[in-house]
């Protein structure tokens, strides 16, 4: 059965309401004004809430941010109801606020039930699509982890094997070594992790258009900076400083500094990777029309346009002539978070003969 929140100061129309819902077969609660409401909310956690905008003390736009702050009431469907004209200003801002719909007082029972069932029904669409979405990352996860960990695992525990038997017979210099080997097997095993987790938490996000929103509120005025410091990082890690160059026009971005320096790891990171050393890697930022280009140019092995076409999660290129671990899933991460943004990420390649992956995003209005 499910369960909703009335929440307005009339009584009467709270029992109309009440009595009309009902009937349908909902639970129905009530409460006399925003802040009862908000407690309300919290502690019954119903599948939808129709409130007020008109109420004393806290009104129904006041409610409305309240619950959206939180993580456990945020996602619940909000209709605000209201007895007062609005040219559309009060109407854009509960849309802002994060509301449903909007119910004009006065109001029909045939119109109050449309307005339920029809968030209703999208709130349970939004719910199977993220479960699908879970139980399809589930799935490959569990196929595709314990074997892509397997390798630096490995790597960890032979070496800490023959660290605990053999270490009176090793020399200063070959457990140096050893300890390299597991602090980089280490370094892999931990980024492989975290990849997954982030491919999760992508595929969360992007089942509920309000964390979209959320997530594309986010802002970079002078990227520049950091887009020089996230490139030159992975090129000295990789022991190709000289290779990187790095040329970025200091245009604001509609994207968060963190998920910047993540986008430009993974595409730095992948064109060291594929590329020899010796051979330049170039990454660019620079405004194009009404779009900002982020680019990362190599002279590497580049791609087949079958391999470009199977650019997503846990897709790999090459993987028994290369032996090259994770999945892809740098490459992916980078292109889920450009479209997550309102962007499209594209590849220009030719197998054999390098290539530029570019990450387009929306000018910032």
């Amino acid at each position: 059965m499910k369960k909703i929140l009335i929440i307005d100061d009339e009584e009467w129309l709270r029992e109309m309401m009440h009595m009309a819902l009902s009937q349908k077969g909902f639970e129905v609660i009530e409460a006399a004004d925003g802040m009862e409401g908000i407690e309300k909310a919290r502690k019954e956690l119903p599948d939808l809430i129709l409130c007020d905008i008109n109420m004393s003390r806290v009104d129904g736009y006041l409610t409305l941010a309240e619950l959206r702050k939180e993580a456990h009431t945020a996602a619940i469907p909000f209709i605000l109801m209201t007895g007062l004209v609005d040219s559309g200003g009060g109407m854009r801002h509960g849309m802002e606020l994060g509301a449903d719909d909007y119910l004009n007082k006065p109001f029909t029972a045939d119109v109050l039930y449309a307005a339920v069932e029809a968030r209703l029904k999208k709130s349970q669409t939004l719910r199977d699509a993220a479960e699908q979405k879970l139980r399809h990352l589930r799935d490959n996860i569990s196929m595709m982890m314990p074997h892509e960990m397997r390798t630096p695992l490995n790597g960890i525990l032979s070496n800490a094997e023959l660290l605990a038997h053999s270490s009176e017979t090793l020399k200063p210099a070959e457990i140096a070594e050893i300890g390299q080997e597991i602090h980089t097997s280490s370094e892999q095993l931990a980024r492989l992790i975290e990849n997954f987790l982030i491919i999760a938490q992508l595929e969360l996000i992007a089942a509920d258009p309000k964390n979209v929103a959320a997530l594309r509120a986010g802002r970079t005025e002078h990227p520049a900076e950091v887009i020089q410091k996230h490139a030159v990082d992975q090129a000295n890690h990789a022991g190709r400083a000289t290779d990187m160059s790095v040329q970025a026009a200091d245009v604001p971005m509609p994207i968060a500094e963190d998920y910047i320096s993540k986008i430009v790891d993974e595409l730095a990171q992948n064109a060291l990777k594929f590329s020899k050393a010796g051979s330049p890697v170039a990454v660019t930022l620079a405004q194009s029309g009404n779009s900002v280009v982020l680019s990362v140019t190599d002279r590497g092995r580049g791609f087949s346009p079958e391999q470009i076409s199977r650019v997503g999660a846990y897709a790999q290129f090459d993987r028994k002539l290369h032996e090259q671990q994770g999945l892809g899933l740098g490459l992916s991460i980078a292109k889920r978070l450009v479209e997550l943004h309102g962007g499209a990420l594209s590849i220009a390649s030719e197998k054999d003969n390098g290539a530029v992956i570019s990450a387009k995003f929306p000018q910032v209005q």
